[in-house]
């Protein structure tokens, strides 16, 4: 009885959750101008339209720029803290590795307010780089804990036998440490993109009008006039989403086995 519960408690919250974006996926395929049901038809008319307009592949682009920039150093980055952070004790490496973390669970409003403040003083308000240092600084968390994790996996004394070889830290690092831990570097880094291509509030803050990304030009379509073609771009990121969710799950289980053998 228990386990037929516990399957109908999992198949209403798969339900909750699957639901609505079953809902809205089928009306990117719509020939009507409209978002309801029933559909008048199906086309691809609001796909086209995402890839003709200008405010759209202007998006698109900056999507993709901002989130392979910031996920490019929040990688470097999150790596470095890391190895610093490694096998380290005490109050203030436990603080140091709080602060590392705090942009996972602080309020992401008090972060952009902050952040805009700081910015407008380092003139780097309504430019790439303020947008890709905002997108970096919520992004290095997700990194440090994949790395950390496989960091914590490593056998250290494969590190010390190649020491003990004579080969010097970064030799150990490049041909020891980084094959092991790389699946963990990449599924931080998968982790790190989604992250940039779904935030909307920071560059509302820290951005100007020619760093839109997708996310944000959304908002302001759902704000101004509510086409199918929106449906078009939830399609996209659903899609990729998913892509990028699958990517990671499969490094992590490449990892685990890894470290198992």
């Amino acid at each position: 009885m228990m386990r037929y519960l516990k399957l109908l408690f999992g198949t209403v919250v798969i339900s909750f959750l699957i639901v609505p974006l079953l809902a809205i996926l089928p009306l990117a395929f719509t020939s009507g101008t409209f978002l309801n049901y029933p559909m008048q038809g199906l086309s691809f008319r609001w796909f086209e339209q995402l890839w003709i307009s200008d405010h759209w592949q202007r998006a698109i682009i900056n999507t993709l720029v901002i989130g392979l920039a910031s996920s490019a150093l929040a990688t470097v980055l999150g790596v470095l803290a890391s190895l610093g952070l490694r096998r380290r004790r005490g109050v203030f490496y436990n603080l140091l590795q709080l602060v590392f973390l705090l942009p996972m669970v602080a309020p992401i409003v008090v972060l952009g307010v902050g952040m805009q403040i700081l910015f407008a003083q380092l003139e780097l308000t309504n430019t790439f780089a303020g947008v890709i240092i905002a997108h970096t600084v919520i992004s290095l968390p997700f990194v440090l804990i994949s790395v950390s994790s496989s960091l914590a996996a490593v056998d250290s004394r494969l590190e010390r036998a190649a020491a003990s070889l004579g080969a010097s830290p970064v030799t150990v690092f490049r041909f020891v440490t980084l094959p092991l831990i790389r699946p963990g570097i990449q599924a931080g880094a998968i982790f790190a993109f989604a992250t940039s291509l779904d935030e909307v509030v920071l560059v509302l803050f820290v951005g100007g009008t020619n760093q839109r990304t997708l996310a944000r030009e959304m908002y302001a379509q759902l704000r101004d006039n509510v086409t199918p073609v929106i449906a078009s771009a939830s399609f996209l990121f659903i899609v990729g989403t998913i892509c990028l969710a699958a990517l990671a799950v499969f490094l992590e289980r490449r990892r685990a086995a890894s470290t198992a053998a």
